[in-house]
This record gives structure tokens, sequence and C-alpha cells, in this order.
């Protein structure tokens, strides 16, 4: 792809609070306006479907990763720069990771969390040390911080954990955060 490649993970639903859109959106465009490429799930829907179709508009590279199975039920998103249809949920998560210089992760529900934690816990076994950062709309990353914590509060994980990933109040500070980790 050549540039930056960011790799979003989000929710398939816009959520209950407009502020949810207007970030996805916002981000979408400042990947393409800071000259980032975009890498998602391949979904028409929620948060994924907004962030994607920003970025496309703005300019920017944007390549979907959908499983077959997924392809009806998500609806794929038309006219990206790129479409990867994989055979499995496994593979989908495979190929996010493999294209990504780094990972932005907005509001969602199971499955970005299941991303999540997939990419958090194969940076602390040291498969990858890629950048990760949760943008904190309205507080959504704070119940998922706040585990992290309980598990380290009560001996599940070592408090290095907590510098597996960062997060951002806002899309701007993301933005600025991975311009800054592009060097």
């Amino acid at each position: 792809m050549g540039s930056y490649a960011v790799t979003v993970f989000c929710g398939s639903s816009p959520g209950a609070d407009s502020a949810y859109a207007q970030a996805a959106t916002a981000l979408g465009h400042g990947l393409a306006q800071h000259g980032m490429s975009m890498v998602f799930g391949g979904g028409n829907v929620g948060l994924m479907g907004l962030t994607a179709g920003a970025a496309l508009g703005a300019g920017a590279h944007v390549t979907g990763i959908i499983p077959d199975f997924l392809r009806k039920r998500e609806v794929e998103f038309p006219g990206l720069s790129e479409l990867i249809v994989t055979d499995s949920m496994h593979t989908r998560k495979r190929r996010l990771f493999a294209l990504a210089d780094a990972f932005a992760i907005l509001p969602g529900g199971l499955g970005t969390f299941d991303e999540t934690i997939e990419i958090l816990t194969w940076k602390q076994l040291g498969q990858h040390n890629k950048p990760i950062i949760l943008v904190d709309i309205l507080g959504w990353a704070q119940p998922f911080v706040a585990m992290v914590d309980a598990a380290i509060e009560r001996g599940f994980a070592r408090d290095t954990v907590r510098g597996l990933y960062e997060v951002q109040p806002t899309v701007e500070a993301t933005l600025a955060r991975l311009e800054q980790l592009r060097g």
C-alpha cells in the first residue's frame, strides 16, 4: 500500500449517541488527510461503514477484509480500494493484523472487544510491537481499562500490560499520535 496503514476496529452498529458516528467520520477523514491508509472489517454497517466511507471520500486507500459468511449479514462496503474475502473470522483477524502499522480502536461491542483483546494478547506474547490506541469517545474505553486494571489488581496480569496500549481522549489526539508514531 505504500502509506502508513491503520487498522480500525469499531462497532458494526452506530451506537446510541451521535458522537460515536461523528468520531468515526472524523477518524476516516483524518486518516486520509494525514496520508494514511485504512484497513477494516469490510462491512458497510455501523461505525465501520462510516469510517470507511469518510476515508474513501477523502481519498484514502481503504482495504476491507471480510469473511465470506459475513458478506450478506454485514453487507460488504462497495467501491473499496481493495476487498479481501477470507474463509473465516480467524483468517480475517490475521489479515487485519498483518496489514497494520498501527491499530485505532473506536467504540464497539463484542467483536471490537474480541479483536482488541486478541491484538493486545499477541503484543504481550511478543508477536508484534505495533501501536494500539483506544479512542475514548464519551468514556467508552474506561470500562475496558478498568477490566485490565482489575486483572492486574487480582494478580492475573502484570502491571506492564498497561503499556501495551494507550488511550487517547479524542480523534484529533489519536491522529496526532499516529502522525508522531509514523515518524
